[in-house]
């Protein structure tokens, strides 16, 4: 797994893992995986599919929310925001972990979002998806 990136206390964000990161996700204490990386958008990137069925073999939830800059930031920001904010250890991935910090910054509000801003812009990430939104 390449380069995995804590932003906050629950969430991890990365770029594209392969299938047997799953198992290794699990024994990290990691309880669910999003995939915020749309089917495709490289011809070697394992599908959805396979990795959700790596993920929930591994004893993961696995959570679909594909999106791309034009379809950013999805249908269900809110509910993805509630998965950000469970309170479980998330890992989220994309094609290198920008994608899924912009949505996480996104789906906070008030002085929770500001403080995802500071952290995001400390780690470094390019926050232009969650600025098309007015942040």
């Amino acid at each position: 797994m390449l380069n995995p990136i804590i932003v906050s206390d629950t969430l991890t964000v990365a770029p594209q893992p392969e299938p047997s990161d799953m198992a290794v996700l699990a024994e990290q204490g990691f309880t669910t995986v999003v995939c915020n990386r749309p089917d495709g958008e490289a011809p070697d990137q394992p599908t959805m599919a396979s990795m959700a069925q790596a993920a929930e073999a591994a004893g993961l939830k696995f959570v679909a929310y594909p999106v791309n800059p034009n379809t950013f930031p999805g249908e269900d920001l809110e509910g993805l925001g509630q998965i950000f904010n469970s309170g479980e250890k998330v890992f989220a991935y994309c094609r290198t972990g920008t994608r899924c910090t912009n949505l996480w910054v996104a789906s906070q509000s008030g002085t929770d979002r500001e403080a995802a801003v500071a952290q995001a812009r400390a780690l470094g990430f390019d926050l232009s998806l969650a600025q098309r939104l007015g942040l």
